[in-house]
């Protein structure tokens, strides 16, 4: 083979030829050409004139983007084709904003979602220790004109600065405060803060709750912790069974010792009371007896024989005038006679 033959262009194959065919387009008048631009023209205008707000929003109604009106839930007409534009805010109902962690689909968190905020949840208490706090902020939107107008990105505003008093509030409070005891008054401190904060910034948000969703100690350290908690929790059942002791005999006791010193002083006033009253039976037979000694001093003997002679059983009377053979009378022996028949 020469070099000519070399560089000679391969043989193409003959491609068949194909005839179209020739169609004819309808001649169409300018009049119905001007009608149906201008039927087109009117429903695009009745299409973007026309539009719906529901019952929970507000449409705040931009003219060449300069705010003009506030529309209520219903349905409304504005000027079409860009003229003036409508932006929807949700007035009614309640939003939130989750920081540590992210909710998949409602109750359902993952794993994923929380391990890859740890830079949101992970805060440094007052006394240097570390938390994994997650929390949760609830909010509505109370002016909608402040909400679009007034702060640039409303929502990543709101969201450092919920994140800006959590980690303040926080940094202030010591591990077991934030973790145990004053989870509460942390919320609430933080709600607080940053209502003032949203007031100050004008956002139009009106901050409902703050909920602390889950607050732990670091993976590294959190047997260590647990173990603590355990202790303190067994040191504060021993100081309540303590406690319940205490509050079961301490009562007893001082009922039992008041009840004895009720029946002492009983005691001692009933001895003074039949002391004064001996006396002063004493004393008016005292006075009797100077009025008449003899009458007086037969009433006495006659009641305190009255009294003796009962409780003698055997009795044995004399008599000193008789003179006869038998001047004892035994009452013994026909008692004992008349029990023997």
């Amino acid at each position: 083979m020469t070099d000519d033959n070399r560089f000679q262009e391969p043989l193409r194959p003959q491609m068949p030829r194909v005839e179209v065919p020739n169609f004819k387009l309808p001649s169409l008048k300018p009049k119905l050409v001007l009608n149906i631009l201008g039927a087109l023209i009117v429903a695009a205008m009745a299409l973007s004139g026309f539009y719906t707000v529901d019952p929970e929003e507000a449409g705040l109604v931009q003219r060449f983007g300069k705010y003009v009106r506030i529309s209520e839930p219903g349905l409304h007409f504005k000027a079409p084709l860009g003229i003036e534009t409508v932006r929807k805010v949700p007035i009614q109902r309640q939003l939130k904003e989750e920081f540590g962690f992210r909710t998949v689909r409602a109750g359902v968190q993952t794993e994923y979602s929380t391990k890859n905020f740890a830079d949101e949840s992970s805060m440094l208490t007052g006394d240097l220790n570390s938390a994994l706090v997650e929390w949760v902020v609830q909010y509505r939107i109370v002016d909608p004109y402040k909400y679009l107008f007034q702060v640039r990105s409303v929502q990543d505003t709101f969201r450092d600065m919920s994140e800006a008093v959590t980690r303040r509030v926080v940094g202030d409070r010591t591990v077991n405060e934030v973790l145990t005891i004053g989870r509460a008054e942390v919320a609430t401190q933080i709600q607080v803060e940053l209502q003032e904060l949203c007031n100050q910034y004008e956002t139009g948000i009106s901050v409902d709750q703050v909920v602390l969703q889950d607050i732990n100690p670091p993976d590294p350290v959190k047997p260590s912790f647990n173990a603590v908690n355990e202790a303190q929790q067994e040191r504060e059942k021993l100081i309540n069974q303590a406690q319940s002791e205490y509050n079961r005999e301490i009562p007893k006791a001082s009922g039992e010792a008041q009840q004895t010193i009720q029946e002492a002083e009983g005691y001692a006033l009933n001895r003074v009371n039949r002391a004064e009253g001996d006396a002063s039976l004493f004393n008016a037979m005292f006075d009797e007896y100077r009025k008449a000694p003899e009458v007086t001093r037969q009433r006495i003997y006659l009641e305190t024989m009255a009294q003796v002679l009962p409780q003698v059983r055997s009795k044995v009377i004399v008599d000193d005038e008789l003179r006869g053979v038998l001047p004892l009378l035994n009452l013994d022996a026909k008692a004992a006679g008349r029990g023997g028949k």
